[in-house]
């Protein structure tokens, strides 16, 4: 029992470490070695979870704790880890200590979060307490073990009397996680506190003795009968529990060995309840009482062991759409109600299916039994309306969506690794291809998530090399006649790929957390190239919401001003409306610090958000850049001029520029000018060039006038 208590323990902690293991932010951090964001929480899962040590080691052997002096030769971690262990015994400076380990995968493996709690006096007794019998517990390294402990087999009881006292003791071996380290659990129990109540049966023994011969041989019969028999039953019983037998003794009567007989029952039914609860636990979600992901990977394995040739089995994976915002929104309450409510419709609507919470927002559902003539289409639309049903949280009502990702067995794989796996892949897909939508998988996306786990690995290498450039897109002023600044554009050129596309390997930059060192780059190498330039000619720099959102942007901003020598006014960082989503007076805040430097701020893709106008009037932005959509419009609509005229006039009465992007033809440009935009951006004037021509371009750029004159 004390092993599985252990076991438990060992499970809480393993658990809540790869919910943090798993959180984006987190691997995030780890991911760009951001030592304040991965120590806050370290810090938080160790009060969480109640533990004393959290650190994450690196493949690279680099510890990342608030305090990396607790770990002991963590490099010794490493063989285990690698093996798969997740759990065990690790040696610290505090002693020897319960840890638990999960992965950290973006999607890569990059380390491992380690989470342990020293077994010191404090942490066995605690443990302890929740034993139905008086314990003490110690866990001695095998070269510390007092003699007398020495070659005694692991898992055997034996009686031993160490100053004066006779005890009970067990040992067993303990799993570890690290090398070298070879503990031992020792459990004793005093056989005197056990024995107390039978000493005044001894004294009116040995009174009847003095009594008489005939007497006692009188009694000794009664006490064969009433004393002995019972407690050999109660040793026999004894042996037979550490055998893991059940076993319940029959009561005859109400004096001390009755009791005691009770008092053993009892013993037994609270083991076997703290066992059913220590099981119950590991197996099933807390939150919404399903069952956990280890429960859901031993009933798919034992459900498709049992599938029959002509029956399908559909693995569902599901992603909620939005849930991150009810958090950022509502609070964790009001997130946790939601999942909850969620979990209650599945059961309603799924009765027969096997619906479990691998956590977070994530849900997954094993449905068997189906036939070869059913339509999935519909058993997969019927699980999308199980999501579309209105909840009510705190009071109002709300909806949420979710993408399913559908692996069906045998087709897509016989096993459950494989079925997982594919059904991983297919929510991937269903969730880039819009919300509240289901994808089927199909083999393509297995050679798809290999493309796209290499081009993560080329675009890592790529940060790490240097494998980036810059090309240059003018900006042309209509008030002024001449070129004013450029638009920085991103580049990268493949050694075997040649061009990549920046829509593929920006997008997956944002997923990874790459965006952000690429960002830092972008910052520093225009602001050097500009920095070239004559000082009347300005750059600009598209800011990614994800880098945005992380700390420091000021500090990045100000370290590739410093740098570079670029007078601030001349540096203008280009944002979309998407950076507000999160945190708005946080992201109020980091645009006035940037304002505060005497950086400019334009707000890019106007008119193609929800809310462009209302943050307009939240920040007073210098540029406002017109859509490409709507210049397009100027050809294709009849109101394509009134909204121009409506956006230049909105931004004059502001006092703030605007700017027209994807300008491409002269019919264009002279609407345009004529509607009062005040700068000009697209292939009318030039395709973005490399940093060499751009002082070409300046020394042409009297020549756009005069062509468009002409």
């Amino acid at each position: 029992m004390f092993d599985e208590i252990l076991t438990a323990r060992s499970r809480q902690m393993g658990d809540q470490a790869e919910v943090l293991a798993r959180d984006f932010g987190f691997r995030e951090a780890v991911a760009t070695e951001d030592a304040q964001t991965i120590a806050s929480a370290l810090e938080s899962l160790e009060t969480r979870v109640n533990s004393d040590i959290a650190f994450v080691l690196t493949l690279d052997g680099v510890v990342l704790a608030a305090n990396a002096s607790d770990i002991s030769a963590p490099e010794s971690l490493w063989s285990r880890l690698e093996a798969g262990g997740t759990r065990g015994i690790i040696a610290s400076k505090k002693g020897l200590a319960l840890a638990a380990a999960a992965p950290i995968e973006a999607p890569d493996l990059i380390g491992w979060l380690v989470i342990a709690q020293p077994l010191d006096r404090a942490e066995l007794d605690r443990l302890v307490e929740l034993a139905p019998i008086a314990l003490d517990a110690r866990v001695v390294d095998e070269s510390n073990q007092p003699d007398w402990l020495r070659g005694i087999q692991s898992g055997a009881v034996f009686e031993h009397e160490a100053e004066g006292e006779r005890s009970l003791y067990y040992t067993s071996d303990l799993e570890v996680l690290q090398d070298s380290v070879v503990p031992r659990l020792v459990l004793r129990h005093s056989l005197a506190a056990s024995l107390a109540p039978y000493g005044s049966l001894k004294v009116w023994l040995i009174a009847l003795a003095v009594g008489g011969i005939v007497l006692v041989l009188a009694l000794s019969w009664n006490v064969a009968r009433s004393v002995t028999g019972p407690l050999q039953q109660l040793d026999e019983a004894t042996r037979l529990i550490s055998e893991g037998r059940d076993v319940s003794l029959t009561i005859e009567t109400d004096d001390e060995i009755g009791r005691l007989a009770g008092s053993f029952n009892a013993m037994v039914t609270a083991i076997e309840e703290r066992e059913r609860q220590i099981i119950h636990v590991g197996l099933h979600d807390g939150l919404t009482g399903l069952p956990n992901r280890k429960l859901f990977t031993e009933q798919l394995t034992s459900m498709l062991a049992r599938r029959k040739p002509s029956e399908r089995m559909m693995v569902a994976y599901v992603d909620l759409d939005d849930f991150k915002m009810v958090n950022d929104t509502l609070g964790h309450p009001a997130g946790d109600a939601l999942l909850r409510q969620v979990a209650d419709h599945l059961r309603e609507d799924l009765p027969d299916a096997l619906i479990a919470r691998l956590g977070g927002d994530e849900f997954a559902i094993l449905i068997d039994g189906i036939e070869d003539n059913a339509s999935l289409g519909s058993i997969a639309d019927g699980l999308q309306r199980s999501f579309e049903r209105p909840l009510t949280i705190n009071g109002q009502t709300a909806s949420c969506g979710a993408s399913v990702g559908i692996a069906m067995a045998p087709v897509d794989g016989e096993d459950d690794t494989t079925l997982m796996k594919n059904a991983d892949l297919a929510l991937y897909r269903a969730k880039h291809e819009g919300k509240s939508t289901y994808h089927f998988f199909e083999p393509a996306l297995d050679e798809e998530a290999r493309q796209r786990r290499q081009m993560e690995i080329d675009l890592r290498a790529a940060v790490k090399e240097g494998g980036f450039e810059l090309n240059f897109q003018p900006l042309y002023s209509l008030a002024q006649k001449r070129l004013t600044g450029f638009e920085a554009l991103i580049r990268w050129n493949h050694p075997t790929r040649g061009r990549v596309n920046p829509v593929e390997f920006i997008a997956l930059a944002e997923e990874t957390g790459l965006i952000i060192p690429i960002g830092e780059w972008v910052l520093r190498e225009a602001c050097h190239q500009a920095s070239t330039w004559p000082d009347d000619v300005s750059v600009a720099v598209n800011v990614s919401p994800k880098q945005f959102a992380a700390n420091g942007i000021t500090g990045t901003v100000l370290s590739a001003l410093s740098a570079s020598g670029l007078a601030p006014d001349r540096l203008e960082l280009e944002i979309t409306e998407s950076i507000f989503i999160s945190d708005v007076d946080k992201t109020l805040a980091t645009l006035h610090s940037l304002r505060n430097l005497g950086v400019r701020i334009a707000l890019d893709d106007f008119g193609t958000g929800y809310s462009s106008l209302s943050y307009l009037r939240s920040f007073p932005f210098d540029k406002v850049k017109i859509d490409k959509s709507f210049v397009e419009d100027l050809g294709t609509t009849s109101n394509g001029h009134a909204v121009i005229r409506a956006i230049t006039t909105l931004a004059a009465a502001l006092g703030m520029e605007t700017l027209a992007e994807g300008v491409e033809d002269v019919a264009q440009f002279e609407v345009l000018e004529r509607e009062g935009c005040e700068n000009i951006q697209g292939y009318l004037f030039s395709r973005p060039v490399a940093a060499d021509a751009v002082a070409e371009l300046l020394r042409d750029g009297a020549g756009y006038q005069r062509q468009l004159c002409a």
